[in-house]
């Protein structure tokens, strides 16, 4: 009685890893990116220009991307300081959010979890893609608004997808825990199964007065005790009433009649037996209600299903959006506090090859060392200071602006 998960993928509008998706051949590529940004030469171009021949077209050690940011509102030095600090803020926590609903997105796959990657799409395309040919979504983040109140916006927005989240996954968690119950019920061993759909009208004496029909779970060893001595547990016991009605790998499910007056006593002395008395009453119309209970939680899962996942992908997008702007925003907030007035940087993602990371941060600390001599090593010798809004105290300070982006949302690793 499970849902069809094929057929659940279908309504839900699941891509098949089978069919197509442009995100196929890219899972086993390199998942991290660098994202950095240097001061302006005499133009950006120039400055693209110089990096990418360093680094691309002469030594083949990565593959670089013009990353494109808006001419955004600078503000004051006091604001973008104080910006600084809660943009890094808010990056870990859209990144948090963003995984999470990737995770809950697998989770809610189930068995087609392996069709995850190729539902992780933002802006309608893959995410290598997206961020290596990245457009500032002006409609949502108007630049004409102040950094301050772009900010805002992407924090509010993505903190109304977690509260839904927790709503949405909580009532379909639910949903799935009940007929999960249900299902074990129908599946587990004699001991603890749902009996209702094992035993027939005719296992048990019906409408009488004295007479009641119990029955009785006994383990396989001990089936020929049962059969010669169930008569002897208690006075008032039905001859030969017992039959077998179903066993498993373990136990046998045995109905007997006796005397309703003594249906306690019958059932502490067969505990002294290792004999189980389950607590079952036939009862046709109750027997109808619990088949119905399992046939509805598997219509309403069918129902909630494709709505939840489609709301999962476009949410998922939205967070993943979001994340990249406020990549961005902090781009564009440290180049300011870093290389001043006017704006003049050129912000470029990098996409490292996996064998020659070492040797492109040599060559990238080579072009841009002396922008800052004390972080030409790379590692931030500065790491016991800390000075809001210039990269102090993390673990990662370069001469040049710099953020690290890990776009694997399936393995869930998280890197800020």
């Amino acid at each position: 009685m499970r849902p069809n998960m094929e057929d659940l993928m279908a309504l839900a509008g699941i891509k098949d890893v089978k069919h197509e998706s442009p995100s196929r051949n890219t899972h086993n590529k390199m998942s991290e990116y660098w994202l950095i940004s240097a001061p302006g030469d005499k133009t950006c171009q120039q400055t693209w220009e110089t990096m990418n021949n360093v680094t691309s077209k002469q030594n083949n050690l990565c593959a670089n991307f013009k990353f494109h940011i808006p001419d955004l509102k600078v503000g004051t030095l006091d604001q973008l300081v104080g910006l600084s600090d809660d943009l890094g803020k808010l990056d870990i926590y859209v990144e948090q959010i963003t995984r999470k609903v990737a995770t809950y997105l697998g989770e809610v796959l189930e068995d087609q979890r392996d069709k995850l990657h190729e539902n992780l799409l933002a802006n309608n395309t893959d995410l290598p893609s997206y961020i290596t040919r990245f457009q500032w979504d002006m409609a949502k983040y108007p630049i004409k608004q102040s950094l301050r109140n772009i900010a805002d916006i992407i924090s509010k927005q993505v903190g109304q997808i977690d509260a839904d989240l927790k709503t949405k996954s909580s009532a379909y968690n639910n949903l799935k825990g009940n007929l999960q119950n249900l299902e074990k019920k129908q599946t587990g061993s004699l001991l603890t199964r749902n009996l209702a759909e094992l035993v027939k009208k005719e296992h048990f004496i019906l409408d009488s007065e004295y007479l009641t029909t119990l029955l009785v779970i006994v383990p396989k060893a001990l089936t020929e005790d049962w059969t010669l001595n169930y008569e002897k547990i208690t006075d008032m016991i039905v001859p030969r009433s017992s039959t077998l009605i179903k066993e498993d790998g373990e136990f046998c499910l045995y109905n007997v009649t006796l005397f309703k007056k003594v249906v306690e006593e019958f059932k502490l002395h067969a505990r002294e037996k290792k004999f189980v008395v389950r607590d079952f009453v036939y009862n046709e119309e109750e027997l109808a209600a619990g088949k119905n209970e399992i046939t509805k939680l598997v219509t309403d899962k069918k129902k909630q299903f494709g709505p939840l996942v489609r709301w999962l992908k476009v949410n998922f997008s939205e967070c993943f959006c979001a994340w990249v702007h406020v990549k961005a925003l902090r781009v564009f907030v440290e180049s300011v506090l870093r290389y001043g007035l006017p704006v003049n940087f050129q912000a470029i993602l990098i996409q490292p090859n996996k064998k020659s990371m070492k040797r492109l941060r040599d060559q990238l600390n080579q072009l841009y060392g002396h922008l800052d001599g004390s972080a030409a090593g790379g590692t931030g010798g500065n790491n016991d200071v800390d000075i809001a809004g210039l990269g102090f105290g993390s673990s990662e300070y370069y001469p040049y602006v710099f953020y690290k982006l890990n776009i694997d949302m399936v393995e869930n690793k998280s890197t800020i």
